[in-house]
């Protein structure tokens, strides 16, 4: 609402006085307090916007608590691509740690081609709650992990030829509102176009240099023809979310996986 406000160059009164409530009762319902229901209608139609409902049950819906070792959902995500790529030929691992020097770390999903000195490392995120956080552990596996991997592989002094980093974010209400909401910065962290992941999942080999992309992904098995997957400026126009949020991926995709 305070964006749709902002467009139209509005003061918060002039809102408030369009939508025939309080300027507190704006000001609330922009910082994401609790306000009626009428307001909140009232607030939507002064600004055109469509007001809509959805009901949820009452349980709480969080993710796991902090240090769990429980994450269905990223377990989903990382069995989901694991087992595409092992069937397209490819080497897999999961969870795999690393160490460079001062730095170490564990990468989520790992693809490599030894013959063909190709790489493909995906991060996955089933939500995407601290930002900073999320980009400087990502970067620093884009800086690190492949020289790692690559010395412990034996692929010799001329490097890996293709080295396709992957951030995956869950295909959730929750996702697309963070990418949304902080789009620049996600854009900083994916530049790239999807089109090497996109060669690699289709089993193609995908051009000879390193790229950084941002994908959003849904992990269900029984897709049949649905996509499973697209990139960050189509999941920024206008992607349907196929979850709610954690506890829906979580409750349909099985909740009782254990993190890899």
């Amino acid at each position: 609402m305070r964006d749709a406000r902002l467009l139209k160059r509005w003061p918060l009164v002039e809102l408030a006085d369009r939508a025939g409530v309080s300027a507190g009762s704006c000001h609330a319902a922009e910082a994401g307090g609790a306000v009626s229901l009428e307001t909140y209608v009232r607030l939507g139609v002064a600004l055109g916007l469509r007001p809509a409902l959805l009901f949820e049950t009452s349980r709480p819906r969080t993710a796991p608590p902090a240090g769990s070792t429980r994450d269905t959902v990223h377990a989903a995500m990382g069995e989901s691509e694991a087992a595409h790529l092992a069937r397209l030929g490819l080497k897999v691992a999961i969870d795999e740690p690393y160490q460079h020097f001062q730095f170490a770390g564990r990468a989520d999903v790992l693809a490599w081609n030894l013959d063909e000195r190709r790489l493909l490392h995906i991060e996955n995120k089933s939500r995407l709650d601290d930002v900073q956080d999320l980009a400087g552990a990502y970067n620093a596996k884009r800086a690190y992990l492949a020289t790692a991997l690559g010395d412990r592989l034996g692929v010799g002094p001329r490097g890996w030829r293709t080295v396709s980093h992957v951030l995956a974010g869950l295909w959730s209400s929750e996702v697309l509102h963070a990418l949304r909401l902080r789009s620049a910065t996600f854009r900083a962290i994916g530049p790239d176009a999807p089109d090497d992941f996109a060669e690699w999942w289709a089993g193609e080999n995908p051009r000879e240099r390193s790229s950084s992309t941002l994908i959003v992904l849904d992990p269900a098995a029984d897709l049949g023809r649905a996509r499973r997957w697209i990139g960050l400026e189509e999941a920024l126009a206008s992607a349907r979310p196929r979850y709610r949020g954690y506890a829906d991926a979580a409750a349909r995709l099985g909740g009782s996986v254990s993190r890899p």
